[in-house]
Parts: structure tokens; C-alpha cells; sequence
């Protein structure tokens, strides 16, 4: 059985940019995850430009149903139940609920987003209309979350983080109490394994086929990288990197981040290898793309640049980017297309 729940809104024009954050079991986190896509804290983007829709999987700890219904009129909130371990259906049925002509996916509800990400996504569709917009991924902390928890490390630790910023006050102050996640450890330079916030074109969703629902083990394996991987390759498209921009896990105990022995997340994570392996033929690989960095860089960004750079030079010739970077700042964009967008 399904319960769906709408904040009262009239219905305008579809949005031009649909986002899909799947939650389970971390309603702390994910009203902090809500709180960074509200209209105030996301920079330089109109609510009727984008939409929100939050898919619960139904657990002990759910969303607060009054926290729902104060929200604005672009977040519409599903509550469904699962009888798989894997988030890939609620993906996908809030894909197929979505308004908007791009879909955005955030598998993960407990990732805090900076405050240019809607902006960003919006510009990176405008420069071409096959773009894959993503954003590189950090942990909060100083370390892994998957190595800080041996030491210790837990959700009141990770909060504390968190006011020790003042978030949400500067979001970008975010950067600061952060490191660059498993998946982007080379830095912006070099291949990334998936973005938590990957966005592209409902036409590149649909011939993608979504989110592969042969990915049913624990949290969905490989699923966000097999995607990323298949939507980067895909013909045609043009990946566009917004590097001033992040999405910042929170602890919460999850299935690859969270307080299981270490011997036994070495176990799952050589399972869903097995599983990548069996259903692609292959070992995973990220995949290798010149993107278009596209953007403004903050100053609390700084350090990750300079991280990225000096990693890219450690590469050698085998990584060296087939084609310049190129970084677009927004408002130059738009003067070079005479004010288009």
C-alpha cells in the first residue's frame, strides 16, 4: 500500500528540473537534507523552477508528518513501502512522478547540499541538451566515515560538526568541516566513481532504462555508480562538473558508511563487486569523460582545488584530461550567449 501526500499548490507550468531524494531510516538527517533544497537556502534559483520530490520508504523513524506539511509548494512527499533491501524502486517511481523535463537523483536523503547545486544543475541543462550535471561528494569530518567510526565517530559528533558553522546559515562554510568522499578521492581532475546528485534530461533518463532493479542487494550495491558510469558513456551527452559545489554525507549508520565490523563491510563491498560483475560482464571502472567545470569556486573550496590539482600532476600522462578544462562562470555564460537562459 502507498500513501502519497501534497502540500496545497496550484499546478503551473511543469518545472524545469525535478529532484528525487530517497530517505530511510534517518529522519535527522534528511529534514537537514530538506532544509538545504528549501527555496531560501538554495541560491539564485525560482521555486517554480524546480521541484522536490521526497520518497520515504516506510520504517520506525519516518519524516514528521508536520515537518512534511510545512512545506512549500514545490516538495510533494511519497510515502512507500518496500519489501526489498534496495532503494531502487523508490528512485524510480518518483522519477515516474516527476514533473519536470530533467530529473535529478539523490539515492542518499542524508546528503546536505551547497547553496548554488540548484542553480548549478539548471545552468549546466542550459549549456546543452544532453548535459549529465554532477556534483562531487564529501564526507563531514576530517576522515572516511567509515574509518572515523572506529575512532569513535557518531551522529552527535557529526551534528556538532554541523553547529560549529552555524549551518545553515553559510552553506558553504560546509567545505570547512569536510573531505572529499571514497568515490571523488582523486579529486576534480581525475575520473570520480559516482555523484550523489547526478542530473540529466528525462529523454537520457528513459533511454537508460532508470536505475537497474537487478541491483537488489543492501542500500542497492553498485547501483549510483552502474548509473553514473552508464549515464557519463552514454552517446551524445556532454558531462558538465560543478566543482564549487558539494554534497556532504551525514552519519547515519548506513550500509557502506556505517558501525559495521570492518571485516564485515570488507565482505558486502566484495559482494556487490561480485554482483557488478556478474550483471556487466566487467570490473567497475569510472568512467573517463571531459567535462565542462562549470561555476563559481568559493573560497572555502580552495583547498579542494589545490588538493585536485596536485593529485592530477601525481597521475602522469595515463590520467592527463584528453582536452583543457574549461570553467564557465555563470554570469559569463550567459554575456557570451547574449544573455540567454
Amino acid at each position: 500500500m502507498m500513501q502519497t501526500v501534497r502540500n496545497a499548490a496550484g499546478r503551473l507550468r511543469p518545472p524545469k528540473l525535478s529532484i528525487v531524494v530517497v530517505v530511510y531510516r534517518m529522519a535527522l538527517q534528511a529534514r537537514n537534507t530538506i532544509r538545504s533544497l528549501l527555496p531560501d537556502y538554495q541560491q539564485g534559483a525560482r521555486p517554480g523552477d524546480y521541484e522536490v520530490l521526497i520518497v520515504e520508504n516506510r520504517s520506525g523513524e519516518l519524516l514528521d508528518p508536520g515537518f512534511v506539511a510545512g512545506l512549500p509548494g514545490n516538495f510533494r512527499y511519497l510515502l512507500r513501502d518496500e519489501t526489498a533491501p534496495t532503494p531502487v524502486h523508490a528512485v524510480n517511481e518518483g522519477v515516474r512522478r516527476a514533473r519536470g523535463s530533467n530529473i535529478c537523483v539523490m539515492i542518499d536523503g542524508a546528503r546536505l547540499l551547497t547553496p548554488g547545486i540548484v542553480r548549478g544543475l539548471l545552468a549546466g541543462h542550459r549549456l546543452h541538451d544532453s548535459a549529465i550535471v554532477a556534483v562531487p561528494g564529501y564526507h563531514i569530518g576530517s576522515e572516511l566515515q567509515q574509518l572515523a567510526v572506529a575512532n569513535g565517530y557518531d551522529v552527535e559528533q557529526d551534528q556538532r560538526l554541523l553547529a560549529s558553522i552555524d549551518w545553515p546559515r553559510d552553506g558553504y562554510r560546509l567545505f570547512d568541516i569536510a573531505c572529499f568522499s571514497g568515490s571523488c578521492a582523486g579529486g576534480f581532475y581525475l575520473p570520480i566513481s559516482e555523484s550523489n546528485c547526478l542530473s540529466m534530461p528525462r529523454r537520457v533518463w528513459e533511454e537508460l532504462g532508470g536505475m537497474d532493479t537487478r541491483f537488489d542487494l543492501r542500500g542497492g550495491g553498485m547501483v549510483n555508480l552502474d548509473l553514473y558510469k552508464r549515464a557519463c558513456e552514454h552517446p551524445g551527452v556532454q558531462h558538465v562538473m560543478l566543482p564549487g559545489e558539494g554534497t556532504f554525507h551525514q552519519f547515519h549508520g548506513g550500509v557502506t558508511t556505517g558501525g559495521e565490523a570492518p571485516e564485515a563491510r570488507e565482505l558486502f563491498i566484495d559482494e556487490i563487486k561480485a554482483q557488478y560483475r556478474r550483471l556487466r560482464g566487467r570490473d567497475y571502472a569510472s568512467p573517463r569523460t571531459s567535462p565542462l567545470y562549470l561555476g563559481e569556486l568559493s573560497p572555502n573550496v580552495h583547498r579542494f582545488v589545490q588538493y585536485s590539482a596536485t593529485r592530477l600532476a601525481g597521475a602522469g600522462e595515463q590520467f592527463a584530461p584528453r582536452e583543457a578544462p574549461v570553467l564557465l562562470h555563470d554570469a559569463a555564460r550567459r554575456q557570451q550567449q547574449g544573455g540567454a537562459g
